[in-house]
């Protein structure tokens, strides 16, 4: 026969079962939240890498110009995501030098100032002569069509006055040439100096009379690479860019009133 158990013998038993309280003063574990899943964390990565490269766009295209205020909830909505990735963009932004961030303040675009910009500069023409050097050597004919054919993009810009036009092809240009030469740390450290020179350049180009000198000095570049001649291609390379240097240092304010507050000589007749 089976053992009957009372209703008080059965209470007595559940009560004995049952989790018993924590003595008091004694810490109780909480329960840790699950940990994200590959597949939420690349999705969150992936979105924090678009907004990353659509508010770079931005800035480059002078959408967002130098000391502009990045509004988090706005970047958000335009871009159809979640503030979390916004800020993740801004951090990446913020060291790749295009962004910086103020506590309690928010994010900024990045103003440079010119003394930053000539050591950019300096470091841009060492740089810009080995690309010119290892493509006279290497570059292929597909990659020399691909170059050419940017350069008769940004001639057609010039006969149309197309400034903004100009801008990105000028920059489309220099990043192909350096992703020819297939040297991927070249290209990440090239990418981070001129993304943040050219926070400071667009005003080289903004007058469009200087665009058609810019652009000779492209086809240059081309017909140098196109020889063959190492020596020659990195010349080309580094006079373009000792060129640009000398437009922004003859454009920007400071140098300007420098220049007119220097008295001049009277010449007497």
């Amino acid at each position: 026969m089976a053992t009957s158990v009372s209703v008080p013998q059965k209470a007595q038993r559940a009560m004995e079962s049952a989790p018993q309280p924590a003595p008091r003063g004694a810490r109780v574990p909480v329960a840790e939240p699950d940990p994200p899943t590959a597949l939420a964390l690349l999705r969150s990565s992936s979105l924090a890498s678009a907004a990353q490269q659509e508010i770079e766009r931005a800035i480059l295209r002078g959408e967002l110009a130098p000391g502009a205020k990045l509004n988090e909830a706005a970047l958000a909505e335009r871009l159809g995501v979640s503030r979390g990735p916004v800020r993740e963009a801004f951090r990446m932004l913020e060291q790749a030098g295009l962004l910086r961030q103020e506590k309690n303040r928010g994010a900024f675009v990045r103003h440079i100032d010119i003394g930053e910009a000539m050591e950019i500069y300096e470091l841009r023409a060492m740089m810009d002569e080995a690309i010119g050097r290892k493509l006279a050597r290497e570059i292929t004919p597909e990659q020399l069509k691909a170059a050419r054919s940017i350069v008769t993009a940004m001639e057609r810009a010039v006969k149309a006055g197309d400034t903004d036009a100009y801008h990105l092809l000028n920059l489309e240009f220099h990043d192909t040439l350096v992703a020819f030469t297939a040297n991927r740390k070249l290209t990440a450290m090239y990418r981070l100096l001129i993304n943040q020179l050219w926070l400071f350049r667009r005003l080289n180009l903004a007058d469009a009379r200087v665009l058609p000198v810019s652009a000779s000095e492209h086809i240059g570049i081309v017909k140098a690479i196109e020889s063959g001649d190492p020596e020659r291609a990195a010349r080309a390379m580094r006079e373009h860019v000792e060129q640009s240097r000398e437009r922004t240092l003859h454009n920007h304010p400071s140098t300007a009133i420098a220049a007119d507050a220097t008295p001049r000589k009277l010449n007497h007749a």
